[in-house]
């Protein structure tokens, strides 16, 4: 790690108005140190000498009262950092979501959302030890050490080249151990993130998991993770105290080379003691910043070591060009122009299609064949060739003129109504229609859900994501719903009845893009494309248009693009 890392001051501006008052405190605090050693030699030589008690007790008080006043300057300096650190930590949190919101969930997928989550929170968490302990003695150091080098030498020229040439042992033994700290302080946040990726994984999957009689190996590995997670906290805490020893080993041994010379020419005459007693006073300080530099350098690794992740996604949004998204009015058209899907190292031959106002387009195929690809190319999931349209006007996505609803319910914990009217204006009366009409008439909003839907079965929890869609396209007004695969898991009677909705939606004004293998979703559509599987590539399937077909028409006619 880098005495200071620039990415983090250039992510980080509003920690910097806090750096120039604290660097106004050290100054002060300097001046204070400097003045109290004065003050506090005078008063001793002066009483070893025999002068009167009246003319110390000016000096012991200058004393006590630069000692309260450094006392002061201190609750002040920890108070500023504390509050920049505060502050350098919410803008670092703000730049990491709004890189992430920028970038889009295609970018977002490729990466572990565990790991990213555990850097978001405990990792900039930790950053608080980096700007408020580790900077601020930083701009400590470089304010006092050459102030009271400067003292020490004006004094004793002698003491203040002791000094010069003992000093820069310091930074070097911090350099040398700083090395091994990243090492050991990375290996062991890699650690953490791993453990945390594993626990959510199998959190997610201990339904699966206990079916398959395999929740105890998942357990063991959670167990074995945590042990390697401790064995290197334990490595990094041993560093930590061996680079502590060190440093406080070299500056003892540095303040006791100048005791020792001071002592022989005091005997020597060759000093007088008040000259010799100032700079010993001043010596312990002078090494001071440099030692306390090495210890907040361990506390605010940890923190920098969680930054990866966060400067990634931050320089990755920094470069992205991404235009703004477009949100059209009623009657506008949604098109996919020669979009051709990269998933998994492979590319889909490439797709044309549309959807306009009233209409019912119905996305057919088998599965596996790559319909949810479509899908996640609209919406800006997937990395891909060709153009999105709205209205002819080419998007990077469109998430904000769609309503959608796939596959996984994606549920979150609250009730049922607070997940039907997630990310829009909760209505009560709305909320129960959308409910009544995704067939879900059985299901109180009142209803209480755990992680990920816990307390509806599958059906349930799909007809919820239905009228989530439903909901959104009511009250916030988008003129598209997208739904994926939405009667997977419904009867035959509750799927008839989401159709009829559904075509009811189309017949107001509304677009409708439906995946869906049931032959039984023909019946509501306007067009219908069929997706096969490209013969030419044996054991990959991708999405390709292959049809497009009238309601009306029985007979289907197929056109492959390449």
């Amino acid at each position: 790690m880098k005495p200071v890392d620039p990415r983090l001051l250039r992510h980080a501006t509003a920690s910097r108005r806090f750096f120039a008052v604290t660097a106004a405190i050290v100054l002060a605090q300097t001046g204070v140190i400097v003045g109290f050693a004065g003050a506090l030699t005078a008063a001793l030589v002066g009483a070893i000498e025999g002068r009167p008690l009246a003319e110390l007790w000016g000096y012991v008080g200058i004393a006590a009262s630069l000692a309260l006043l450094r006392g002061l300057l201190i609750a002040a300096s920890e108070r500023v950092s504390a509050r920049g650190a505060a502050a350098a930590s919410l803008q670092l949190r703000r730049a990491l979501v709004t890189a992430v919101a920028r970038l889009g969930p295609a970018w977002l997928s490729q990466r572990n959302s565990a790991s990213l989550a555990l850097t978001a929170g405990h990792g900039l968490e930790a950053l608080d030890a980096y700007f408020g302990r580790y900077l601020p003695q930083l701009v400590a150091t470089v304010i006092t050490l050459p102030i009271l080098i400067g003292a020490m030498t004006l004094a004793d020229p002698l003491s203040g080249l002791t000094v010069v040439l003992t000093i820069p042992l310091i930074p070097l033994f911090m350099v040398l151990i700083g090395l091994a700290t990243r090492g050991v302080q990375q290996k062991q946040y890699r650690t953490l993130g791993r453990l945390a990726a594993r626990f959510a994984d199998t959190v997610e999957g201990l339904g699966t998991l206990k079916v398959f009689g395999r929740q105890h190996r998942a357990a063991d590995t959670i167990e074995t993770v945590t042990r390697d997670y401790k064995r290197e906290t334990m490595t990094v805490l041993r560093v930590s105290f061996l680079s502590g020893f060190a440093l406080e080993f070299l500056a003892s041994i540095s303040v006791a080379i100048i005791a020792v010379t001071i002592g022989f020419r005091l005997l020597a005459g060759d000093l007088s003691l008040l000259v010799g007693l100032f700079v010993l006073l001043l010596a312990p300080e002078a090494y001071l910043p440099l030692r306390q530099v090495g210890v907040q350098f361990h506390a605010a690794s940890e923190g920098v070591a969680a930054t990866e992740q966060i400067f990634d996604a931050l320089d990755a949004a920094h470069a992205a060009v991404v235009p703004d998204a477009v949100t059209p009015a009623r009657g506008t058209t949604l098109a996919l122009v020669g979009v051709r899907v990269h998933r998994e190292g492979h590319r889909s031959p490439r797709v044309s299609l549309s959807v306009g106002p009233r209409e019912v387009v119905v996305v057919s195929g088998p599965s596996g064949v790559g319909k949810s690809s479509l899908v996640a190319a609209l919406l800006g999931f997937a990395e891909h060739d060709g153009e999105v349209r709205l209205d002819g006007t080419a998007v990077p996505h469109a998430r904000d003129s769609v309503s959608w609803a796939g596959q996984q319910p994606g549920l979150v914990t609250g009730t049922v109504g607070e997940n039907v009217a997630l990310g829009s204006t909760p209505d009560a009366a709305a909320i129960r229609l959308a409910l009544d009409d995704a067939g879900a008439t059985d299901i109180d909003p009142a209803t209480p859900l755990g992680a990920n839907g816990a307390g509806l079965s599958g059906g349930q929890a799909q007809r919820v994501a239905v009228a989530r869609a439903l909901y959104r396209a009511r009250v916030v007004g988008t003129p598209f719903i997208v739904l994926d695969e939405p009667s997977s898991a419904l009867d035959a009677t509750t799927e008839a009845h989401l159709w009829a909705t559904l075509r009811r939606e189309a017949d107001a004004g509304r677009g409708v893009l439906l995946v869906s293998h049931r032959r039984s979703a023909r019946a509501i559509a306007d067009r219908v494309v069929e997706v096969d599987p490209p013969r030419e590539w044996p054991g990959f399937v991708a999405p390709a248009l292959v049809a497009a077909t009238n309601s009306g028409n029985s007979r289907a006619s197929r056109a492959v693009q390449s």
